[in-house]
């Protein structure tokens, strides 16, 4: 294990009061175990929520629509595989699933949740990536804008309540301030919506998470194309109700055993993600 995991796995512990004696092995995956490593979940079947129109994080198969698929899906998977804990997939809206979580009607919100401070005052994070943004247009890019600061007069849609929706609130306010027209922000509840936005041309960008993005304009060239791209320095994590640690515990051992044995990087290259954007298994708290 990567010193900084080692680092990362001695904090969370005493974060959460385990002794060392609990620390003396890498977390590994034992699903024979469960019941000795984590007593409260036997018996449980852990619900985690995802939205099927987020490609590359979470999708239908092609070939069978009722099998659901994708990198954070197929992570999930392995992360509860590794512990032999049973589990379950809540499909909704994007939007819809951090309410979910924080009232208990699933137990993880697990589909390309960005860290906030704002969020974490009632979600713990488990993270496992950093992230960029995308900004996606009509193919050839007709309004020929290749920056955010060129966006005054332009209308752009964003996920309601997302870092990219408060970041083309700031852009407006930049661009009004400097006598320029501003820009008109459409907040969509799920991507579907937004992303017809773009295709019927009532929105000129649809700034949404890099990944996603890329993989809408390279699966649709004559259709989308990338605008620009910006590095946000944003991280992404697996989102669990406060005080939910046990579970919150097993996702990060799953995920830093997971990581090592190189099936994070995997599962990544499969969905033409970056590998270089996996960051060590961190619990974050606030």
């Amino acid at each position: 294990m990567p010193a900084n995991m080692w680092t990362s796995a001695v904090a969370f512990a005493i974060a959460l009061g385990f002794s060392g004696a609990a620390m003396a092995q890498t977390p590994a995956c034992e699903p024979d175990k469960l019941a000795e490593k984590y007593p409260g979940l036997v018996g449980k079947t852990v619900k985690f929520g995802a939205d099927p129109q987020t490609p590359p994080y979470t999708m239908r198969d092609g070939t069978d629509f009722d099998k659901v698929i994708g990198a954070d899906t197929d992570l999930a998977r392995a992360v509860f595989e590794c512990h032999g804990i049973p589990y379950e997939i809540f499909l909704g809206g994007w939007s819809g699933l951090l309410p979910a979580t924080i009232s208990g009607q699933i137990d993880v919100f697990w589909n390309n949740l960005y860290y906030t401070a704002e969020r974490a005052k009632q979600v713990d994070y488990v993270l496992y990536m950093q992230a960029g943004t995308g900004a996606l247009t009509q193919a050839g890019n007709p309004k020929s804008i290749d920056d955010i600061t060129a966006m005054c007069g332009a209308t752009a849609a964003a996920g309601l309540g997302t870092v990219e929706e408060a970041a083309l609130k700031d852009q407006d306010g930049k661009c009004t301030a400097d006598g320029k027209p501003g820009v008109t922000v459409m907040s969509y509840p799920d991507l579907a919506a937004g992303i017809r936005l773009v295709q019927t041309g009532r929105a000129d960008i649809l700034m949404s998470d890099l990944a996603l993005v890329q993989s809408l304009a390279i699966e649709n060239p004559e259709t989308y194309a990338v605008a620009f791209k910006i590095l946000t320095g944003f991280t992404i994590g697996a989102g669990v109700k406060n005080g939910n640690d046990e579970l919150l515990q097993a996702i990060y051992d799953g995920l830093v055993a997971v990581q090592a044995a190189g099936k994070q990087v995997e599962i990544f290259e499969t969905y033409k993600i970056d590998p270089d954007l996996i960051v060590a298994a961190e619990v974050r708290k606030d």
